[in-house]
C-alpha cells in the first residue's frame, strides 16, 4: 500500500515537471520572435507615442509639449494637414468601391468553366506581382505628356491626351489608374474567387428550379453567401487605400500644387525629411485612430448586411 502510494505521489511530480519543461522548450523557441517583437515592434510603438507628446528633431533632446503636436495638427497651423486628409480620403472614397466592384466581376469571369481558365487567371494576377515602385515608373513612362505611348496613341486617332500626372486637375485620376491596373486583379479578386468557389452550387440550382435568373441568383444567393468575404476586403481596401504611399511618392512626389499630397507622404515629410519627428509621431497615431475608427465603423455597420452561414437571424 505504501509503494502504490509512493506512486500515485511521484507521478504528478513528475508530469508537473514534463509540463515545466515544456513550456521553457516552448519560451525557447518562441523566444526570437518575443524579443523581435519588443524591439522592432511593441518598443517603436511605444517611443512614438511618447515622442508624439514632444517637440524631438533628430539633432536635439525630447522636450515634453503635451498636446501640442496634436493642436498644430487639428487647428490648422499646419496648412497641409487637412489638404492631405482630404486627398486621401477622395483617393479612398472612389479607390475602395472600384477596386472591390472590379475585383468581384473578374472573380465572377473568372469562376466560370473553360478550357482556358487558369492561363486567364494568371494573366489577370501578373500585374499586381509588379513592384510598386516599378509600376509607378512604367505609367509615369505611359503617361508622359510628349512622348508618352498613352498620349502617343490617342495622338493617333486624333485626339489631344491630358497631361496625365502633371496636371492637378487629371493627377489624382490617373494614380487611380494606375492604382485599379494593379490591385484589381490582385489579392482581392483572389480571395474573391475563393468565397465563389465556397458557395454551396445546391443553392443555385435550387433557385434555378424556382424561376430565378441569373441577376436574381446573384443578388440572392451569391452576395449574401459572400457578405463575410466582402467585409474582409472592404476592411482591408479601406486601410491599404488610406496607407497609400508608394506609387504618389515615386510618380508625382505629392505634386503637381499638392494635387496628389496624400497624409503618408505629408507624414514621411515631416519625419524623414524635416526630421520634426515629434510632430510625425503624433501624425502616426492620429492615423491610427482615424483607421481604428473606420475598422469599428465597418465592422458595427457589418451586422446590418452581412450574413454567416448558421447563424440564427
Amino acid at each position: 500500500m505504501q509503494h502504490v502510494a509512493a506512486r500515485r505521489t511521484i507521478a504528478p511530480a513528475r508530469a508537473s515537471r514534463a509540463r515545466r519543461r515544456e513550456a521553457v522548450a516552448g519560451i525557447l523557441w518562441s523566444s526570437p520572435w518575443i524579443l523581435g517583437f519588443f524591439i522592432f515592434t511593441l518598443g517603436p510603438v511605444v517611443a512614438s507615442l511618447y515622442l508624439s507628446f514632444t517637440q524631438y528633431t533628430i539633432a536635439s533632446t525630447p522636450k515634453w509639449i503635451g498636446l501640442g503636436n496634436f493642436v498644430r495638427a487639428l487647428s490648422g497651423k499646419d496648412s497641409l494637414f487637412w489638404p492631405s486628409l482630404g486627398v486621401t480620403f477622395h483617393y479612398a472614397l472612389v479607390m475602395v468601391p472600384l477596386g472591390i466592384g472590379g475585383a468581384l466581376l473578374i472573380a465572377i469571369a473568372l469562376n466560370q468553366r473553360i478550357r482556358a481558365m487558369p492561363l486567364l487567371r494568371t494573366c489577370y494576377f501578373l500585374p499586381s506581382l509588379t513592384p510598386a515602385p516599378a509600376a509607378a515608373l512604367i505609367w509615369s513612362w505611359l503617361f508622359q505628356p510628349e512622348f508618352g505611348a498613352v498620349n502617343s496613341l490617342l495622338y493617333s486617332v486624333g485626339i489631344q491626351g491630358p497631361k496625365w500626372l502633371a496636371d492637378p486637375d487629371t493627377a489624382l485620376n490617373s494614380l487611380m489608374v494606375i492604382a485599379l491596373w494593379s490591385t484589381v486583379g490582385g489579392g482581392t479578386m483572389i480571395i474573391f474567387l475563393a468565397g465563389l468557389q465556397g458557395v454551396p452550387p445546391e443553392l443555385h440550382e435550387a433557385a434555378q428550379i424556382d424561376g430565378a435568373g441569373a441577376w436574381t441568383r446573384f443578388v440572392h444567393v451569391t452576395l449574401p453567401m459572400l457578405s463575410p468575404t466582402v467585409l474582409f476586403n472592404l476592411v482591408i481596401g479601406v486601410v491599404g487605400a488610406l496607407q497609400a504611399f508608394t506609387v504618389p511618392y515615386i510618380a508625382t512626389s505629392g505634386g503637381p500644387n499638392y494635387a496628389t499630397w496624400f497624409f503618408i507622404i505629408h507624414l514621411y515629410q515631416n519625419g524623414f525629411q524635416d526630421f520634426d519627428m515629434g510632430y510625425a509621431s503624433a501624425l502616426a497615431w492620429i492615423f491610427l485612430i482615424i483607421v481604428m475608427a473606420l475598422t469599428m465603423i465597418n465592422v458595427r455597420l457589418s451586422n446590418r448586411w452581412v450574413y454567416y452561414e448558421g447563424e440564427d437571424r
